[in-house]
């Protein structure tokens, strides 16, 4: 029984050149169909919509014209009926440098939700690449179990052509009909998982058309400067710690707003009237202004705690990237330290398990002992799909995290 042996292409250098065909992952601009229409994405996009709504309410101000009237019938004893009115329409006036926070705020609020938003597609794209790359990882083992299959239904085979020919025992046949069994249970075992992974992937982004086969897992990159090049690029491009510094940019001018206004806007207006059916009649300046007390303070107090825990976001935000960074890059190194230690193992059993071959050809090693060897290899197959597959994840995972894969700035 021979098992195919894989013959992995050589690491690639991690630049741009070597990213442009972007082998095993879908194509770009479906990718960026299928996160532009992600229900996240499209519900952070509608709140830049509605940041913007605010922000221009915020331009126009709070105050408007009120209009109030009084239209009456009087009666006088021994004078007769009188028609009488009274109007006036006021409007309430923002003191000097209200309107100019109003537009700040409204401002920093429109910035931290465009900052948001772009950070909701990063997720996205986190998401579709985790999802993406389950599917690979167990179709590439389903692959594996599926030539395993064929391999040893062709050791049975030519085990039972040996019993015929008086070269064999029945008891050989049992072996390896029993390592049969074995293998088809794990290849039912892999498929179905691939095709829960496929299903996954489906149900999280039905606007991502997949081929009908998983593409071939290629061999990760090594060149570790790049990987460094990419981990130092997730803090300059982070949405998130852009998104917190306008939400602190925002609470503070929304503080200072909540201060000035401890000082009430006052109200101005004209108003008209006329008594005893317009035998007097009138038209005058209306001047109207709450006075603060405690309740504005506290308001005002509330409003610089904000400021002061939205301050505090940013450093937390900085804290959560610089984790980010560090924690990808060095996901990196072992994944493909990993996957480079898998194939190396692969290459020795493979190596073993040629020499079992021969040493059964000539009758020195008892069929066990190479059942025992394929099962190794076939192991050691598994192991590498999976390593090289956890090595890509980290590797996509960073270059999404640092905005170089599918998330143009």
């Amino acid at each position: 029984m021979k098992l195919p042996i894989a013959i992995l292409p050589a690491l690639l250098v991690l630049s741009a050149p070597a990213f442009a065909n972007e082998p095993g992952l879908p194509d770009e601009a479906a990718v960026a169909g299928a996160l532009d229409d992600h229900p996240s994405v499209l519900a952070a996009r509608a709140r830049v919509d509605a940041a913007k709504a605010e922000a221009r309410a915020l331009g126009k101000g709070p105050h408007e014209f009120t209009v109030t009237g009084m239209a009456i019938q009087r009666s006088v004893d021994r004078e007769g009926t009188f028609d009488e009115y009274d109007a006036q329409l006021m409007r309430g006036i923002r003191l000097p440098g209200k309107a100019r926070l109003d537009r700040e705020i409204g401002s920093y609020g429109v910035e931290a939700a465009e900052n948001l938003a772009e950070d909701a597609k990063h997720q996205a794209a986190l998401l579709l690449a985790g999802y993406w790359f389950d599917w690979l990882a167990a179709e590439a083992q389903a692959r594996v179990d599926s030539a395993a299959v064929g391999n040893y239904e062709r050791s049975v085979a030519a085990t039972r052509r040996r019993m015929e020919l008086r070269d064999a025992a029945q008891l050989e046949v049992d072996q390896a009909e029993a390592a049969l069994g074995t293998a088809r249970v794990l290849a039912e075992q892999s498929a179905g998982q691939a095709e829960v992974a496929r299903a996954r992937l489906q149900a999280h982004f039905p606007a991502l058309a997949l081929p009908a086969q998983a593409p071939e897992l290629p061999a990760p990159v090594e060149d570790d400067a790049g990987l460094v090049a990419l981990s130092e690029k997730i803090s300059d491009n982070s949405h998130e710690i852009a998104a917190a510094q306008a939400e602190a940019q925002k609470r503070g001018a929304m503080a200072e707003r909540a201060r000035r206004d401890r000082t009430a806007d006052p109200s101005v207006g004209v108003r008209l009237f006329s008594e005893r059916s317009g035998a007097e009649r009138g038209a005058g300046l209306v001047f109207t202004m709450p006075l603060g007390g405690g309740h504005r303070r506290a308001l005002a107090d509330q409003a610089g705690a904000d400021a002061s825990a939205a301050q505090a976001d940013v450093q937390l935000a900085r804290y959560n990237v610089r984790e980010v960074a560090s924690a990808d890059l060095a996901e990196a190194r072992y994944r493909i330290a990993a996957w480079k230690r898998a194939r190396q193992a692969l290459d020795a059993q493979v190596e073993a398990l040629t020499k079992l071959r021969r040493g059964h050809q000539l009758g020195e090693i008892d069929l066990s002992d190479l059942l025992l060897g394929e099962r190794m290899v076939h192991d050691a197959f598994r192991n590498e799909a999976l390593a090289r597959a956890e090595a890509l994840r980290a590797v996509t995972r960073l270059r999404i995290d640092s905005h170089q894969l599918w998330l143009a700035d």
